[in-house]
């Protein structure tokens, strides 16, 4: 049996060929992974305000799986007040003869935020406490939109001064996290070290990385034997300094010595790196580019796939956006005007949808790719950050998570002769014709279908109809609901 319908992608109705989108139920692909499910955001000490509280049980409430988070700044030094790109917990401090004071309250605010509404930490073993800082001067930074992006580099990038320290640092937190939410929650985490070691995130070498992993590893290990870890969340993948530090950080933790135990080798229990895109003004229009943030996904999987030792641990994109600040906003960034409307949400469509044809193309393990957007707390309303809600109201972009949370089972076969081929978009991104597609999945008796309508230029069109064909449908009788995200319907 067939199913015929058509839908309009925007407002109003021309006299031109309809877009043809088949979906065929009996074509099965494999499970649709909730890779959707993962958020992360720079400022920790907004998930437990008043918006990011709101926010966080909007997303778990989206989800039908555990969303994973993930947040810079968790040991930071400071009294836990938020600011841009900043934030702190004071979870490590030392008296006056160097001996360690941990202290939990802000942290556990944290990850009780997450564990109360049925969230997973991605968790990030960083950044370094004042007290451990081989440059502890200046800490606190007071960035800006608008200032150098390198002033927020301060003490907390840098190496520790006692390994040790550090380690007994990891293992102390870890056996906290066990203590407060118990095995079986802190089992399902995941963890992680640092962020962006090949960038300005990281002032030391690559080899006091390596060291730094190990030692935190061991550390967590020892709290949690059965805990998990990974790295390196590594920036710009598909570089050429990108791919040298991650082959060397797998070929460490695979082969060489433990800087930590002496042994061979350090766990890695799962593979993470950054994607992001590149968006442009011309002629006052802003111009997106996905083909970076997609080349940067293949990258990985492909480096991650050339070790027998490694093609089987998840891949977690561990930053996926279109470009590369969050809190960059249109009045310093123009090109970031994007975030407040219809673009946003077509352009995470029709990416999802490339992440999904990678993960098929080359067979991978990929279980998550983080959006880097949260909220910020107190900004100006609609000011241009990449964000899913603004002063506590959503933006269209989260009804786009929304969607994907509908779907459910096994990810089906859809054709349109409108859709850029994997390759072109890879290649170019979206710059001729807009881009028509669909992503759609099955489980028993019911079935959900996701078009979109994007184009790289971020300028209103003409409308475009649809014809969608549905074969193989297993009833004569149905029903269906229609969900939008246009200019008109933004919302639910």
């Amino acid at each position: 049996m067939k199913l015929f319908f058509c839908l309009l992608l925007s407002t109003s109705v021309f006299a031109q060929p309809a877009v043809n989108i088949s979906i065929d139920l009996a074509k099965h692909k494999g499970p649709m992974k909730p890779i959707w499910a993962w958020f992360g955001y720079d400022e920790p000490n907004y998930t437990y305000m008043k918006d990011g509280t709101k926010l966080l049980s909007e997303i778990s409430a989206l989800s039908p799986v555990p969303v994973y988070v993930r947040t810079h700044s968790l040991l930071c030094t400071g009294d836990g007040v938020a600011a841009l790109k900043w934030g702190s917990t004071n979870v490590y401090t030392e008296d006056s003869i160097g001996n360690p004071i941990y202290t939990w309250n802000i942290i556990d605010s944290i990850f009780d935020t997450y564990v109360k509404r049925g969230m997973k930490p991605l968790a990030q073993i960083g950044f370094m406490p004042e007290a451990l800082s081989t440059h502890p001067q200046p800490y606190k930074h007071h960035w800006k939109p608008g200032d150098r992006y390198e002033d927020i580099i301060t003490g907390w990038a840098y190496p520790p001064k006692d390994y040790n320290k550090w380690r007994e640092l990891v293992y102390q937190w870890v056996k906290h996290s066990v203590e407060r939410y118990g095995q079986k929650e802190v089992e399902s985490w995941y963890w992680e070290v640092w962020n962006e070691p090949n960038g300005a995130y990281w002032k030391g070498t690559e080899e006091e990385f390596f060291k730094l992993y190990d030692y935190a590893a061991d550390g967590l290990k020892k709290a949690l034997p059965t805990a998990r870890i990974g790295g390196i969340n590594i920036a710009g993948t598909s570089s050429k300094g990108a791919l040298r530090w991650t082959n060397n950080f797998i070929k460490h933790c695979l082969y060489e010595t433990n800087f930590a135990t002496g042994k061979k080798g350090s766990p890695i229990e799962a593979i993470l790196f950054h994607a992001k895109g590149n968006p442009s003004i011309k002629d006052g229009v802003v111009w997106m580019n996905m083909s970076p943030q997609l080349r940067d996904i293949e990258a990985g999987i492909k480096t991650a796939l050339s070790y027998p030792e490694t093609k089987n641990l998840p891949l977690i994109v561990g930053e996926s956006d279109p470009e590369g600040c969050a809190a960059c906003g249109m009045a310093t960034n123009p090109s970031n005007g994007y975030r407040n409307g219809t673009m946003y949400s077509s352009y995470t469509a029709a990416t999802f949808a490339r992440k999904y044809e990678l993960m098929e193309k080359y067979g991978a393990n990929l279980i998550g790719a983080v959006s880097w957007s949260f909220e910020f707390e107190d900004q100006p309303w609609f000011y241009g950050f990449r964000d899913l809600a603004t002063n506590g109201v959503d933006k269209p972009v989260l009804n786009v998570f929304r969607m994907f949370g509908m779907m459910k089972g096994t990810l089906v076969e859809t054709v349109s002769d409108r859709r850029y081929p994997l390759q072109t978009v890879l290649d170019s991104s979206v710059r001729g014709k807009s881009d028509i597609g669909a992503i759609a999945s099955s489980e028993k008796n019911r079935a959900w279908i996701m078009l979109w309508n994007y184009h790289d230029q971020d300028i209103k069109e003409s409308s475009e109809k649809v014809q969608v064909t549905i074969k193989n449908l297993p009833s004569k009788k149905f029903s269906y609901k229609q969900y939008a995200i246009d200019d008109s319907k933004c919302q639910r």
